[in-house]
């Protein structure tokens, strides 16, 4: 889970667990609301160890490029002989060795031999 999924969990968890006193302290609370109440408490706090027991998003596996061949791009094309990837938190590492080569011809095209964040 990336870091910005917990704490978003983190933070409705914990808004349902401290807004559960909210319907006790009303006026007069009947069996429905009681048990309203406590579902909703016991969702916030299933919700609250499940986001802090996951692992982070830092853990996972990487991606490893290595002896790629050719690539050429054209006519507003992209070529890439190594990773190409979102640049975000939790992504996992990347490596790329011994690319190959990437080569552009043309407006807009682009090439990479080597980690294109994008």
């Amino acid at each position: 889970m990336s870091r910005s999924r917990k704490i978003t969990v983190v933070v409705v968890a914990i808004v349902l667990t401290v807004s559960t006193p909210f319907f006790w302290l009303l006026d007069n609370p009947d069996t429905g609301q009681l048990v309203a109440a406590s579902v909703q408490g016991a969702t916030g706090i299933a919700a609250l160890i499940w986001a802090l027991l996951q692992s982070s998003a830092n853990s996972q596996a990487g991606v490893a490029v290595v002896d790629t061949g050719k690539a050429k791009a054209t006519g507003g094309g992209r070529a890439s002989t190594g990773v190409r990837r979102p640049q975000e938190t939790g992504s996992g590492p990347a490596r790329a060795e011994r690319t190959g080569d990437a080569t552009a011809d043309g407006p807009d095209s682009s090439a990479s031999t080597g980690i294109d964040y994008i």
